[in-house]
């Protein structure tokens, strides 16, 4: 059975989390909860209620991007007036070894689009953005529809196409 929640402090076994990418896993160890507290982002983890493991994580958090960085075809639909354009950031996601090849990423990646797209009914957020830490990520991302940046290695999913899947 799993858990998806909100509060970290509710995963007995944080420390044992690897995922492979040490970037991910040390942020989990040693910084997370700092974040958490001064606001800068929400991490949301699943757990396995049978094993006390945590099988994943993610962060979301404000953001913004510049207009010009956006593709043309989504860019002509702003005003010019907007030089930033408000986003949510789906700063991580990281699966345990243990849970990989088992849809947990997508599991994950549903939730914080769901989150996300609940989130922008209050708060304007354009898109989902995202900045794949490799090759293997940017795959992920690709697979579920995420649109390259150009010139910045981000990638993003607007509102509107969110939107249909939850409509």
């Amino acid at each position: 059975m799993n858990e998806l929640t909100e509060n970290i402090h509710s995963t007995p076994r944080i420390k044992e989390f690897s995922c492979g990418k040490d970037m991910l896993d040390d942020y989990l160890h040693k910084q997370v909860s700092q974040d958490i507290k001064r606001k800068l982002s929400a991490c949301f983890v699943l757990n396995d209620k049978e094993t006390d493991l945590l099988k994943g994580y993610y962060t979301l958090a404000n953001n913004s991007i510049a207009q010009e960085l956006i593709p043309n075809e989504f860019q002509k639909k702003l005003p010019n007036s907007y030089k930033s354009i408000p986003t949510t950031l789906l700063g991580r996601l990281a699966i345990d070894h243990r849970f990989q090849n088992q849809g947990v990423g997508k599991l994950l990646l549903v939730d914080a689009l769901k989150r996300s797209y609940d989130i922008s009914k209050s708060i304007g957020s354009f898109a989902i953005i995202v900045d794949p830490l490799d090759e293997d990520a940017e795959r992920f991302y690709d697979k579920f529809g995420f649109i390259k940046l150009p010139d910045s290695g981000k990638m993003f999913l607007p509102m509107n196409t969110i939107k249909t899947l939850f409509e």
